[in-house]
């Protein structure tokens, strides 16, 4: 259940590289994950895909359907086989397929199709109706480990995110991801099934770091990153999350949406 982009660069060992990509910006934060397990829930996404929309609007209004108590970490990823029915998605990454069916390997089902939801690994078909339910399950059992993720300034252009991850108790295996996400996202759709609709996005992913393999159920990434001064760094957000590699069943999650003080 691996994935990786290339050129991104990722360290484990305790030093940086220098990458330029978009990402989380702002002040800096430090978000660390709790004893509950989070529910890391994945939207695979078009903006050629006509459905996609009320999957998109239920991604945002998550927080508003399960209750502040809730621990939620959105990512909606945009996939890039629309792309050639008339209106190519700005947001869309090859690698965002490839993780798609990669999370259905070893699953009886092996559909890959828009709009798409895994709940920790594991896909949802009922989601209009069984994500609140789903991530209150989740939220009710105690992760095996806990990750610590924090950003910091450098300079106005530049910040350096740093992830930890440690087991409770027994080691675990597993491996590390990091995602930038960007919210309060807007494209006005000119062509395809969605012309002439406005879009709304959030908890869009733009960048990823990973696989970083455990070692003795720890793993470390620091990353210095140059941001471009297009983004709106008031909408950025970190996620990390580690995901086991037996079952590919996502075992803790942690973000730094909640540093935004300016977010909506």
């Amino acid at each position: 259940m691996v994935v990786s982009m290339k050129p991104i660069a990722f360290l484990i060992v305790a030093c940086s590289a220098s990458v330029t990509i978009p990402a989380y910006a702002g002040a800096s934060c430090e978000a660390n994950s709790g004893v509950a397990t989070a529910a890391l829930v994945e939207l695979y996404t078009s903006e050629g895909c006509s459905s996609c929309p009320p999957a998109d609007k239920q991604l945002s209004q998550l927080k508003q359907q399960v209750g502040a108590a809730a621990v939620i970490v959105p990512l909606a990823l945009h996939v890039s086989y629309w792309d050639a029915i008339g209106w190519k998605d700005p947001f869309a990454q090859k690698a965002f397929d490839q993780r798609q069916s990669q999370l259905l390997a070893n699953r009886k089902n092996r559909i890959v199709y828009t709009p798409q939801f895994f709940v920790n690994g594991n896909e949802l078909r009922a989601w209009r109706t069984d994500l609140p339910r789903t991530i209150k399950d989740i939220n009710a059992k105690a992760a095996p480990l806990g990750i610590s993720l924090k950003t910091m300034s450098t300079d106005a252009n530049q910040f350096v995110i740093t992830a930890d991850v440690k087991p409770y108790a027994k080691s675990v295996s597993g491996a590390l991801y990091v995602a930038l996400s960007e919210s309060a996202l807007v494209s006005h759709v000119l062509r395809g099934e969605n012309s002439g609709v406005t879009l709304q996005h959030d908890d869009t992913v733009r960048a990823w770091f990973g696989p970083i393999p455990l070692r003795q159920g720890g793993a470390h990434l620091q990353q210095r990153i140059t941001i471009p001064a297009e983004w709106k760094r008031q909408h950025l957000q970190a996620v990390a999350f580690v995901q086991d590699d037996a079952n590919g069943n996502v075992l803790q999650a942690v973000s730094t949406a909640q540093c935004n003080q300016t977010r909506g």
